[in-house]
């Protein structure tokens, strides 16, 4: 069902797909390029933009919005993720505590403590739309000593991150009332946990919630169970964001099961590798079935006059051939990231406005 949400930089149409712009920007293409695939908002990361330029950097260009050229909705990712993602890779990036996530500055070697205030502070003076509380990430098959500490870790991080907030928008500019604050729900593969913690948040209360924790299993499948069941825990009006989910497939079981809004680095990072998408006919809610993949580089494709897909409006497909893409990617050719992207982004452009019962 289509709704809108409203933020400072205007309201956004749901269901809708974020890409992620990590450092400010989706690589190779610009806010222009954005804006004509359709792209409403954008997911940046508060954790690697206060390292690169820096918050006071972004803060003395205007904020996100002046400095990265888009003037639509801009959300921020805490860096609980990220932190998560790195230390669980190797430890020497940090740790977590109580009091928040010990990071090592990679690039000056200095230590960064992130407390759930630091984290809003952040994200309120880099100018972003909407906030993420900070939170304690986990992999649905961690042990359940994890999953109740990162619960714990979680709730307690979004009552401080939820009084600052307020403490800013009470010494903040009327403009600023319209900034939404969202928290996000652990719990791993526990529905017990998922409960507590989803009951907890909702007594707190935010402007909507996401689902928290790595969102595939071992094999890299969807857990389907535990995002439908971490749904059910938040009222419908509350919208709901679906934190890293964002293959096609997967976009649209989400959305069958209640999602609003989904982010995720998949179809951008696909279209640098050289995986592009095409729809097969009609996308179906029913029959997954319809998407398949085209790889420019094979050498089957050195003289395909073809576009990626011949039913895609894109800029990339209205006028470059697979074979120019080849050539492209072949030479190692910069504009290749641009093509691709485009195409990549208006192909889950023309799924969202599927979801809408909009013609793709």
């Amino acid at each position: 069902m289509e709704s809108m949400f409203q933020t400072t930089h205007g309201s956004i149409t749901l269901p809708a797909f974020l890409p992620d712009a990590t450092f400010g920007q989706v690589r190779g293409v610009d806010a222009q390029d954005l804006a004509a695939c359709g792209v409403q908002a954008v997911m940046m990361n508060s954790y690697h933009l206060m390292q690169k330029p820096g918050t006071t950097v972004i803060s003395a260009l205007g904020g996100l919005h002046a400095f990265s050229g888009w003037q639509a909705p801009i959300f921020t990712d805490s860096g609980g993720f990220q932190a998560y993602s790195l230390i669980r890779q190797n430890s020497n990036f940090g740790s977590f505590a109580d009091n928040g996530i010990q990071l090592k500055d990679q690039a000056h070697g200095k230590k960064i403590l992130l407390t759930p205030e630091k984290s809003i502070q952040i994200q309120w003076k880099m100018g972003a739309d909407v906030l993420f509380c900070l939170d304690d990430c986990t992999h649905v098959d961690d042990a359940d000593s994890e999953q109740h500490l990162s619960v714990a870790r979680t709730l307690n991080w979004a009552k401080r991150c939820k009084q600052e907030f307020q403490h800013l928008q009470e010494r903040s500019a009327e403009s600023d009332s319209q900034r939404k604050l969202f928290a996000i729900v652990q719990g791993g593969g526990s529905r017990a946990l998922r409960q507590t913690c989803a009951n907890e948040l909702l007594e707190i209360g935010f402007d909507g919630y996401g689902y928290g924790g790595w969102p595939l299993d071992k094999d890299g499948k969807l857990v389907e169970d535990m995002v439908a069941y971490t749904r059910e825990l938040i009222p419908v009006p509350s919208p709901m964001h679906a934190l890293g989910i964002g293959h096609p497939y997967n976009l649209v079981r989400t959305y069958l099961l209640g999602y609003q809004l989904f982010d995720c680095a998949m179809p951008t990072r696909d279209a640098r590798h050289g995986r592009l998408y095409r729809i097969r006919g009609e996308i179906s809610t029913s029959q997954m079935d319809w998407l398949e993949y085209i790889y420019p580089k094979d050498e089957r494709h050195i003289r395909n006059r073809d576009a990626v897909d011949p039913n895609c409006a894109c800029h990339t497909c209205q006028h470059y051939s697979i074979g120019y893409l080849h050539h492209l990617q072949h030479i190692h050719e910069t504009l290749y990231t641009r093509l691709a992207t485009i195409h990549n982004l208006y192909c889950m452009t023309r799924v969202i406005q599927f979801l809408r019962g909009e013609k793709p």
